[in-house]
């Protein structure tokens, strides 16, 4: 069950950039790594409970996400541009790192509900890796198991990648324009998103 390409699939679509990890670099850049480590730990905890969901309820889930699936992605993508401006208004002039609050495990889980990527990576797992006659609860829990074991490591690259940037970028205006790119990023991946299921519904 656990096989190559199960521990590939995950491995690629946990450390390949997307919303969780560009908001797990900028929080690295902003408060540093420890107070990174919560939203980390909600995010790896709501991925692998929504692999769980998907896996366990294939056949009624594919139904429906099929109908909610672009109200949920404007949604998700409407989360993900406010979030794009939190991060470019993060560590704004005048304000120190220890008074800058660091997102949660519970925000970590819950921005799971609403991220399309994680959607799309647990679905996929489902898809891929269920077998015909379908998972045990045992079965079950070895793949979230496995799911969260690979998916740490993959996200925890882009919280100490945050972290070693953030001596790197000590003075104000560096800092600023990392976040900058950061929230522009997000914010174009938020439309990139749209878009794309956007068209999906017209076609």
């Amino acid at each position: 069950m656990l096989d190559s390409a199960f521990v590939s699939y995950v491995a690629v679509m946990s450390i390949t950039p997307g919303p969780n990890n560009l908001l797990l670099a900028a929080s690295g850049v902003n408060v540093g790594w420890r107070r990174t480590l919560p939203v980390m730990t909600g995010i790896v905890i709501g991925g692998t409970a929504l692999c769980a969901l998907t896996t366990s309820l294939l056949a009624v889930l594919l139904n429906w996400v099929g109908v909610i699936r672009l109200p949920l992605a404007i949604v998700g993508c409407g989360y993900l541009f406010w979030l794009s401006w939190k991060i470019v208004r993060s560590g704004k002039p005048g304000e120190r790192q220890s008074q800058q609050r660091a997102m949660g495990w519970t925000q970590g889980v819950l921005f799971q509900a609403v991220n399309p990527k994680v959607w799309v990576m647990a679905m996929n797992v489902a898809i891929l890796f269920t077998p015909p006659s379908g998972f045990t609860v045992q079965q079950t829990l070895g793949l979230c198991i496995g799911f969260a074991l690979v998916n740490i490591p993959c996200v925890l690259v882009w919280v100490v990648l945050g972290d070693r940037l953030r001596l790197a970028l000590q003075n104000e205006g560096k800092r600023r324009a990392f976040n900058y790119v950061m929230g522009g990023l997000m914010a174009l991946t938020a439309l990139w998103l749209i878009v794309d299921e956007g068209i999906k519904a017209l076609v």
